[in-house]
């Protein structure tokens, strides 16, 4: 594993995308769906990732409308990046996502990708976006 890597995350209520990727590579690679009944359960759950790949830095989508204005799950993710800082005492970036979600479904439908292997794949690949955004943007470890 690389000395930096990232851990990119798609914020929603009721399931968490997870991707990751080096900085050195620039290349996001999908890795979990993390769901659950609780918060507790996420969290734990974000834990043993975080305790498996040992990144140096976490990125988290922000959703937007389309005008840039927020919303409230805007945020719920700015929430979720603050608890994740607190948590596990990591730098946590806040990459715009719009139009994450749209690319993903586009990328699953050109893989050929439905029912419910597509549910459960749509949060990480929208996780890779806002990773591979991050990298595309700069960001380094």
């Amino acid at each position: 594993m690389p000395a930096n890597y990232v851990l990119a995350f798609d914020f929603g209520e009721a399931r968490i995308g997870v991707a990751g990727g080096s900085p050195e590579l620039a290349i996001a690679t999908p890795l979990a769906t993390i769901g659950g009944n609780s918060n507790d359960e996420k969290f734990a759950a974000i834990a043993a990732l975080i305790a498996e790949w040992r990144p140096s830095q976490l990125v988290v989508g922000l959703p937007s409308h389309l005008d840039g204005t927020e919303h409230e799950l805007s945020r719920l993710s700015r929430t979720f990046a603050n608890r994740l800082h607190g948590r596990f005492n990591l730098p946590v970036a806040l990459v715009d996502e719009r139009l994450t979600s749209v690319e993903a479904e586009g990328l699953l439908s050109q893989a050929g990708t439905f029912g419910k292997k597509r549910k459960s794949a749509l949060d990480q690949v929208a996780a890779m976006q806002i990773l591979q955004a991050w990298f595309d943007q700069g960001g380094t470890a």
